[in-house]
């Protein structure tokens, strides 16, 4: 094969896995490297966000460490907050707490299934949005500088965290 698209979820997110083809000049279809190393860093792709101008979630910058780190950052954010893996997705490395006695119960099994799951126990607080809508775009561009935007999607209803219907475009 001269060139892989590598379809969607983990290895569309991993900057190995196209490091690995671009060693045997195969062509990786999808972000640059860079962009995967960046944005599969969720501290890392809040701060790019940010600095871009755009709105984020309210949270706190950085990787908490410990439950006393923790504690103030909810008191500073406000609860519910999230407890998130940096390098988490499919909604591993994720807890909700409404409260302190939740968070001391989540804080330490959200460090523990992020680092079985993504071997990084890092993780962040940011606000927990009750009720969010979840919105994707699309946007494929090509070498050439040629792009097509796809619309938006509509990919609120989950389970677990997991995405289970995608409707486009998203009638938000």
């Amino acid at each position: 094969a001269d060139a892989i698209h590598p379809g969607y979820g983990f290895l569309s997110e991993n900057a190995e896995f196209a490091k690995a083809l671009q060693k045997e000049k195969i062509t990786f279809i999808g972000p640059s490297i860079k962009a995967i190393q960046s944005m599969g860093d969720k501290i890392t792709s809040k701060r790019i966000a940010k600095k871009a101008g755009v709105n984020i979630i309210p949270g706190v910058d950085g990787v908490i460490s410990n439950i006393e780190d923790a504690k103030k950052a909810a008191i500073e954010v406000g609860y519910p907050v999230m407890v998130k893996a940096s390098a988490g997705g499919g909604g591993k490395g994720m807890r909700v707490a409404n409260d302190e006695k939740e968070l001391i119960s989540g804080f330490q099994s959200a460090k523990n299934e992020a680092k079985k799951s993504f071997g990084d126990d890092r993780v962040f607080i940011e606000k927990f949005i009750v009720g969010p809508r979840h919105i994707e775009i699309q946007i494929l561009a090509d070498e050439f500088g040629n792009m097509v935007y796809l619309g938006e999607r509509e990919c609120s209803v989950q389970r677990r965290h997991q995405k289970v219907i995608e409707e486009a475009p998203s009638p938000a």
